[in-house]
């Protein structure tokens, strides 16, 4: 007989409303995690709690209200259909659950739930392409916080990344495909951007900066590096959409300061309007659904300033959303959980 298991989806979280309070609320839960903003703690809690916050909400609200549709948060609506989906897939044998690591629904009341209906396997799957200590780090930490005060602990399998699962980098390819890439004269890769200290911090012994993972991946020492993955996935996407190395970059966006992983991907755009390319084509395989980064910051911001810059158009890979491909890929990571 097949054994009782329960599959928990986990992303990143979105505010409740783009209204300022549900903005403010969000930011405050989301940049006082020591592993998002991974200073000391009393600078953490002055800078986020006294300037971030106060100041950026109000900001942030009118950026939120460029995402929000009808029906909400793009985030949360792909992310109820995956769910509903994915049982569909799995059918009887799994039940499949889905949680935020900031805001609702919350990841206490929805592991309490599971841990009513004691499964004897939980399968956790943080549905973050790319493994990095902000992300993923942060979102299976609480999860083991949570789980380590029940009395009856599980089997418990993580899905600690994907980055080079066919069937996520199929329904990238399957995406890019509605479009005729011949009509493109560069394509970007970009992926949101991390503090380079933090990529530091997964190799201490070597500096980022004097990797070679940008030329070469090596599975033994890069396998939890970032920067290193994303480059990796990027040469795994060209091949399979057989895009020369010279008509590619890859980038990073949604920087803080100059101390950011780089390329920056707005001075990218930038480039190459200033050196001719008329039409771009942006990918964002960071991100599986729909979300601030990719609507808003690549939709709507970089395709003003390339065409600000000479361009013409700019167009965005959609995210994975609900395509039938990454339903396949989900079930296929937890069936070989």
């Amino acid at each position: 007989m097949p054994k009782k298991t329960t599959v928990l989806l986990l992303n990143l979280g979105t505010p409740k409303s783009p209204n300022v309070s549900d903005v403010r609320s969000y930011l405050f839960e989301f940049l006082n995690d020591r592993r998002v903003i991974d200073i000391p703690w009393l600078l953490r809690k002055i800078l986020v709690n006294l300037i971030i916050v106060p100041f950026r909400a109000k900001e942030s609200s009118k950026i939120y209200k460029k995402l929000w549709t009808k029906q909400g948060s793009p985030l949360m609506i792909y992310g109820e259909k995956v769910k509903e989906l994915l049982q569909a897939e799995l059918q009887e044998n799994f039940k499949v659950e889905l949680a935020m690591r900031y805001q609702q629904p919350s990841m206490n009341k929805v592991l309490e739930k599971i841990r009513k209906d004691i499964p004897e396997k939980l399968i956790i799957l943080p549905m973050y392409p790319h493994y990095a200590s902000s992300t993923t780090g942060s979102t299976l930490e609480k999860t083991m916080e949570i789980i380590k005060t029940w009395e009856v602990i599980p089997e418990i399998k993580f899905v600690k990344q994907f980055f080079d699962h066919d069937g996520f980098l199929n329904t990238i390819v399957d995406k890019a495909q509605k479009y005729d890439l011949n009509k493109f004269d560069h394509f970007v890769f970009s992926y949101h951007g991390l503090p380079v200290r933090q990529i530091n911090k997964v190799h201490p012994d070597r500096n980022c900066l004097d990797c070679k993972c940008h030329e070469q991946y090596d599975r033994s020492t890069d396998y939890f590096c970032y920067r290193a993955t994303c480059f990796e996935t990027s040469r795994l996407l060209a091949k399979k959409l057989n895009i020369p190395k010279e008509k590619y970059t890859v980038a990073f966006q949604s920087r803080l300061n100059k101390n950011w992983l780089e390329p920056f991907s707005d001075k990218i755009v930038t480039e190459q309007a200033k050196n001719g390319s008329k039409n771009l084509l942006i990918f964002s395989p960071a991100f599986v659904a729909d979300c601030l980064e990719t609507t808003v910051e690549i939709g709507i911001e970089y395709r003003e300033l390339f065409k600000k810059n000479g361009g013409e158009k700019l167009v965005l890979v959609e995210s994975l959303n609900d395509h039938p491909k990454w339903i396949q890929c989900l079930k296929d990571l937890v069936i070989n959980s």
